[in-house]
């Protein structure tokens, strides 16, 4: 709260604030405005809902404090920025951004919400740092449809790579310190993304599809039809990174790539990775402004995968999908505080100075949020809160009930 504080006027939101982060701190079973404000102890959820669709403050001010808090605390000059986007399951048609489109998290194409995130993976942690809604193109083709969801005027369709790489040079721009960029096919499939980043003189290992084509000696081959071709002996064993069950081993091979014909010098190489198991191959475009070896490459494809982490948290600890607001500035705003959250657990975890006891991994963000929970945040509520709750409940139901039984009237003989 020191950290963002400044960016509330008065001290009724910046309470706000407090109680909505440390409700989506808390265990509870369902997050949204009526569950958190039950929490805070608030008299009904008036409060945290204006907090969302009416109060004033600048959510992208936010989300700038919570990068610079992120990068004071886990700076990290060889940090990898990740961009992915995930999908929250949608019922109807009114909430901002929703369509039936595909998503990874569902797996297959389902009416929903698209968002692109950006996260800073260093040696030392990972956090959410920005967000951006994906918007499809029949809402900005549609300014009836965008006016009743609050979509600015000035909002343009975007596709997801260049909603990364507005995130990207926000933080660069911020002066985050930062190495590499790692994504998905997704991203990796765009060359102006890539272009972008080599003006940043931003490394970065992007996923490519394996009918991806590439320019070689002999000309354009696909991706997939090189990784055929090689010999045995161009496979090397390396870990993508330490996991839960130990080290991850693939086997990678790689081969340097022509280079572009633009302004930024630099070194081109194409990545491929083979499951030792299965034998599944995987793709990645590689750049760098500086020759770089195999393992520096296989590290940063490895920290990729920070991300799925950081959704997983965000979502079932912190309720990043779990929002019912329709609108284009509450979904903002309760991203960010979700953002906020996470980047608190993360850095409270990674500020662990002192060595785990022997026979104790180190301390972890989800274990840190469930010690927060018993420690800090439940021995300081109240019992009568959920009494009160109880009655306000019960009150606003036999109203809705009442109108409900009213409005029925009138139109049934």
């Amino acid at each position: 709260m020191v950290t963002i504080g400044v960016r509330f006027r008065r001290p009724e939101p910046r309470r706000r604030v407090r109680d909505f982060v440390r409700g989506l701190l808390a265990p509870l079973l369902r997050k949204n405005c009526w569950t958190i404000a039950e929490h805070a102890g608030d008299a009904s959820p008036d409060g945290m809902q204006d907090l969302l669709a009416r109060a004033k403050w600048d959510d992208e001010q936010v989300r700038a404090d919570v990068r610079e808090f992120v990068a004071e605390h886990l700076r990290d000059s060889d940090a990898v920025l990740v961009v992915d986007e995930t999908g929250d399951l949608k019922k109807g048609r009114h909430t901002v951004g929703v369509q039936r489109q595909y998503s990874g998290t569902a797996g297959k194409v389902e009416n929903c919400q698209l968002a692109v995130h950006l996260v800073y993976a260093a040696e030392a942690g990972h956090a959410l740092i920005d967000a951006a809604l994906y918007l499809p193109k029949v809402w900005c083709e549609d300014p009836s449809r965008g006016s009743e969801a609050g979509v600015p005027d000035d909002v343009r369709f975007a596709t997801k790579p260049q909603l990364a790489a507005r995130m990207i040079d926000a933080a660069v721009a911020a002066g985050l310190p930062c190495r590499w960029v790692a994504g998905d096919e997704a991203y990796g499939g765009d060359p102006r993304l890539a272009a972008a980043l080599r003006g940043h003189r931003l490394g970065y290992v992007l996923a490519v599809a394996c009918s991806h084509q590439v320019t070689t000696g002999i000309g354009g081959r696909r991706v997939d039809h090189l990784a055929a071709d090689l010999p045995r002996a161009a496979w090397q064993r390396v870990s993508a990174g330490a996991g839960a069950k130990g080290h991850r081993y693939y086997d990678w091979a790689w081969m340097p790539l022509p280079a572009h014909a633009d302004v930024h010098a630099g070194h081109h190489w194409l990545l491929i990775r083979r499951n030792r198991r299965t034998g599944e191959l995987a793709f990645y475009r590689c750049w760098s402004p500086q020759l770089a070896p195999l393992g520096a490459l296989v590290c940063v494809a490895g920290r990729r995968w920070r991300i799925e982490e950081s959704f997983q948290t965000a979502k079932t600890a912190l309720g990043l999908d779990q929002h019912q607001n329709r609108c284009w500035r509450s979904w903002h705003r309760w991203t960010t505080l979700a953002i906020l959250a996470h980047a608190f657990l993360a850095v409270a975890t990674a500020r662990r100075t002192q060595p785990s006891p022997s026979g104790l991994i180190p301390l972890t963000v989800n274990e840190l949020h469930r010690l927060f929970n018993a420690l800090v945040i439940e021995p300081s509520r109240r019992r009568t809160d959920q009494l009160k709750w109880s009655l306000w409940r019960r009150r606003h139901q036999a109203r809705a009930r009442a109108s409900h039984y009213a409005r029925q009237s009138l139109t049934e003989p």
